[in-house]
């Protein structure tokens, strides 16, 4: 109930309080409404925060009452906002005619509040009349510590993030197995499946992808996918195979030592599964491959997985990792031996103490008081050894590492069950994921159940997961601070205390994703399905056991309740059983088609509708989504819609509006009138936008977001643009010409000193984007600026940003790089520089150690080369990834000094095949590569 206690507080007293001046009528009844509400809510906080073993059942079944009483409340204020739909005007006589038009609604209001408090106070004498005892709901020891930030160190158990740098106490184990499987591979030809096993948590799935990296040069083929546990051969394996094929055709080694060549993806997206399913056999006949099969359930899915891969004479390998001794058997029965099965080890106790302290202390070496010497060796005895038990203890510890807690350690310490001591089981690994949930603060704990709405191993980006968390009630209003940048501060929380993984693809960095352990994961959806947080259409969680749902999510898998609920438990019914009025929170996942879309008019009090990636979401149902008058977040992602009626102005408490990658070309000009919206996203399948921004603009003062939109030829709009004063996103895509407008728009941009990510585009009109010279002031507070299309030279002015992290310029001109080094060199804070030139003015381009770069990470450099690229010692000693894309097919580019780029760690190079320009500066690289002592990672990604 932790989620829902903090849910019923923060959105229904907010909410009771905002409607209580236009009740007239029924104001004391809704005072009194509030009142309760606000009492259930300190008994549900109370629940939340008691010990697991302090609530009996009927404890849990007179706090689920108070639960389903509170969601009511809030529920009854909704529905009288629907009726109503309108405030009164000014004047006596517009005051009395909306009296009249809203008599019945408030008579009917009054009625609904005195039942729900009728049925409080029925609640109320059932507490009293069997006895429960408040003392019972005792506080969570510990708990009353304010929450503290933490660096996230250590060991990553993420199915797809981790990495070798964080990988502590499996160095041995990671050794064993790949000694393993190349003492098998100078034996025999054949192809080899090799199971790791152990219960969840235990770091099967770090383990593997330690071997693939360790044996990387061996195999020139490799792919690491996960099996959800709902995978399901006749639906599931296209995707699995599409995930495994986009990694095998993207890389594969080429003829010179340490360069790998990265291709085309060609026509995948258009194969249907027959045609998929024949893919591997073709491209990896007389190949060595090496595929990761992670955490496979069920011995049907491995058969139909293993049917697609060729077994050649190629020294191939499989890894599969599983929970499941008989998996594991089945995946190498054709492997006699038991050495293709390896069981996982616990961690050693001096492996698991430098887990432990590096994820409490900040490092594996790191000193800490020795009072706590003796209840760590406790505590590290309990958890066995299992890292995922180690990281989970970790996450509460380190918010009490300095001296004189040594009594909250020992707390901590007794709240681990003592069976894992003797006997590790998957139930205390259980156990102790829980106690890291518990110990968390109140308003973490509801985001964190936030999680089960999605699939498994599903990575979430991070504008996604905020906006979502603050259109289902589970941000709290602090002072001072806006709703996104309290969300921001609970992300940071949780990714410091290990409990969301970041899984950024290291090379998209400004890309951020994010998700959780799937132990977590388990332990989230159980909370959540007990406490009605969720309820899942999905796999083995197939049936609702609620008559009212609260937030409903379907994945892609499910399309029972539409024919006979053969799978459906007693007690569970199927969607097309259950009266949707009370959902407020619908997702569903990579469905094609589901007939649920079709009664979207029946989710009456719908406040989330997520259709990101839905095929069969058509401009129907668009429709019927803008009756919807509640909804504060609409995602219409990557969906197939082509238009947004006018109605969608009925939307008066939209948030967030997604609708990027479309077949939408424009929106309605009734958009302006949702004077709530904060995030406007817009851009079709071609990352383009045509929609002109209309006049009102400016009475959508709480817009936080706008992008992607062009500005046409009105100076008024331009000056619009200025009043927006929350306005932090702006991309902005120049359709005119006229300098009234463009320098309406200079002041405008001056104005709006909130602005933190700004794009400006014009790619076909030469000299537009020479305004930006004439800015009066920039935007002091940019993190990202990019600058898309002609412009003569760079302006001044951005050398200025000093909070600038991330700078892109994509110009169709040439631009002087040395003059754009020496005004970039400047920013303290700049991590990532894009370079983009359709001709280029420099024979030499220089790096120089005289404008060095101080914290530069990331540089990619495109389009025309110059003949030079020259790097100077100390000039960019920060860069660990360097890109190149080289477009001519004809010019050469030496590359000179890279032995100054003392921390770089990854080069792409992007080019035509058999491009003399291209094999240039391959050949370069392979050469430098070759006298280095420890070699980086060279890519090669050919260009159509």
């Amino acid at each position: 109930m932790e989620g829902v206690a903090h849910t019923v507080w923060s959105n229904a007293v907010q909410l009771l309080a905002a409607e209580y001046v236009q009740l007239s009528g029924v104001g004391g009844e809704v005072a009194e409404l509030r009142d309760d509400v606000a009492t259930m809510t300190a008994l549900l906080r109370m629940q939340s925060e008691a010990e697991d073993g302090a609530v009996d059942h009927f404890v849990r079944e007179w706090m689920k009452q108070l639960r389903e009483l509170a969601y009511d409340s809030e529920d009854c204020i909704d529905m009288y906002r629907l009726r109503i739909k309108c405030r009164p005007g000014d004047g006596v006589r517009a005051r009395f005619r909306h009296l009249l038009r809203t008599l019945f609604s408030r008579r009917r209001l009054a009625g609904e509040i005195r039942a729900l408090r009728a049925r409080a106070s029925a609640i109320s004498e059932r507490h009293a009349r069997y006895g429960v005892n408040r003392e019972a709901l005792r506080r969570f020891p510990a708990l009353s510590a304010a929450p503290v930030s933490v660096p996230a160190q250590g060991l990553s158990l993420g199915n797809d993030g981790a990495s070798h740098r964080q990988v502590i106490g499996l160095e041995d184990q990671v050794e064993t197995l790949a000694m393993r499987l190349k003492a098998s591979a100078e034996a025999e030809g054949h192809l080899k499946v090799f199971s790791i096993v152990g219960f969840g948590g235990v770091g099967k799935t770090t383990l593997a992808m330690e071997v693939c990296r360790l044996l990387e040069a061996d195999f020139p083929y490799k792919a690491f996918v996960s099996v959800s546990q709902a995978f399901d051969p006749c639906r599931d394996l296209k995707a699995l195979l599409k995930r495994v094929l986009e990694q095998i055709v993207k890389t594969k080694v080429a003829n010179e030592k340490g360069i790998i060549e990265e291709g085309s993806l060609g026509n995948l997206d258009s194969l249907d599964s027959r045609q998929l399913a024949k893919e591997p056999e073709e491209r990896l006949e007389n190949k060595r491959y090496l595929i990761v099969i992670d955490d496979a359930w069920t011995t049907r899915a491995w058969e139909a997985i293993q049917s697609v891969f060729p077994e050649n004479n190629c020294n191939s390998r499989i890894i599969v990792t599983t929970r499941m001794e008989t998996v594991a058997k089945a995946c190498s029965s054709s492997s006699v031996g038991a050495d293709f099965i390896y069981h996982m080890q616990p961690l050693r106790l001096e492996d698991s103490k430098r887990l432990l302290v590096s994820r409490v202390f900040g490092s594996a070496i790191a000193t800490y008081p020795m009072e706590l010497e003796e209840v760590m060796s406790s505590i590290l005895k309990k958890c066995s050894g299992l890292p995922l038990a180690i990281v989970s203890i970790a996450s509460v510890l380190a918010g009490y590492k300095s001296p004189g807690n040594i009594d909250k350690w020992e707390t901590i310490c007794k709240s681990i069950g003592s069976q894992m001591e003797s006997n590790p089981t998957l139930e205390g690994m259980r156990q102790i994921v829980t106690l890291s949930f518990n110990y968390l603060p109140l308003e973490l704990k509801g985001c964190m159940m936030f999680f089960s709405i999605f699939p498994e191993d599903y990575a979430i980006k991070k504008d996604r997961l905020l906006c979502r968390w603050i259109a289902e009630g589970l941000v709290s209003e602090k002072r001072g601070l806006t709703m996104m940048e309290v969300a921001e501060s609970y992300l940071d929380e949780l990714l410091s205390r290990s409990m969301i993984e970041d899984r950024s693809n290291l090379l998209d960095s400004y890309i951020q994703l994010y998700g959780v352990h799937d132990m977590l994961l388990e332990v989230m959806v159980s909370k959540s399905l007990e406490d009605n947080f969720v309820s899942l259409e999905a796999g083995s969680y197939h049936g609702l056991s609620y008559d009212r749902i609260r937030r409903l999510s379907i994945h892609g898998s499910v399309n029972m309740p539409y024919s006979p609920p053969k799978r459906t438990t007693d007690g569970h019914r199927g969607t097309k059983e259950v009266n949707m009025q009370h959902v407020r929170s619908l997702s569903i996942f990579h469905l094609e088609e589901h007939k649920l879309l079709d009664q979207l008019g029946k989710f009456t009090l719908l406040r989330v509708l997520d259709l990101e990636g839905c095929e069969g979401v058509t401009n129907k149902h668009v429709r019927y989504a803008c009756q919807l008058h509640l909804l504060k977040f609409l995602s219409l992602k990557d969906t197939n819609v082509s238009r947004v009626p006018p109605e969608v102005q009925n939307l008066e408490h939209l948030q967030t509006l997604d609708v990027r990658f479309t077949l939408l070309d424009d929106l309605p000009e009734t958009v302006t009138k949702l004077e709530r919206l904060e995030s406007l996203l817009l851009c079709n399948k071609d990352k383009e936008s045509k929609w002109i921004l209309p006049k009102g603009l400016s009475k959508m003062k709480a817009l936080r977001e706008l992008r992607l939109v062009c500005l046409g030829n009105d100076a008024n709009i331009a000056q619009e643009l200025g009043e927006l004063e929350l306005l932090q996103g702006l991309d902005l895509w120049i359709g005119t010409k006229c300098m009234d407008v463009l320098q309406q728009l200079a002041l405008s941009l001056s104005k709006r000193n909130s602005l933190r990510h700004l794009g400006i585009i014009s790619k076909h009109d030469p000299d537009v984007l020479n305004f930006l010279h004439d800015l009066p002031a920039p935007p002091r507070l940019l993190r990202v600026l990019s600058i898309w299309g002609v412009i003569n030279g760079l302006p001044s002015w951005i050398g200025s940003l000093s909070y600038l992290t991330q700078f892109n310029i994509i110009s169709c001109r040439s631009l002087d790089v040395d003059h754009l080094f020496g005004v970039l060199y400047r920013l303290p804070n700049l991590k990532f520089l894009r370079v983009w030139l359709d001709a280029n003015t420099n024979d030499e381009v220089v790096a120089r150690t005289s404008k060095k770069f101080p914290v530069l990470g990331h540089f990619r450099f495109s389009g025309h080369l110059p003949k030079v690229i020259r790097f100077e010692e100390g000039s960019m000693d920060m860069l660990e990834t360097l890109i190149l894309r080289v477009h001519s097919h004809e010019s050469e580019t030496s590359i000179i000094g890279m032995e100054h780029l003392t921390n770089l760690k990854k080069v792409m190079i992007q080019g035509y095949k058999d491009s003399p320009s291209t094999n240039c500066v391959l050949g370069q690289l392979k050469d430098w590569n070759d006298r280095l002592p420890k070699q980086l990672q060279v890519v090669v990604k050919y260009i159509d």
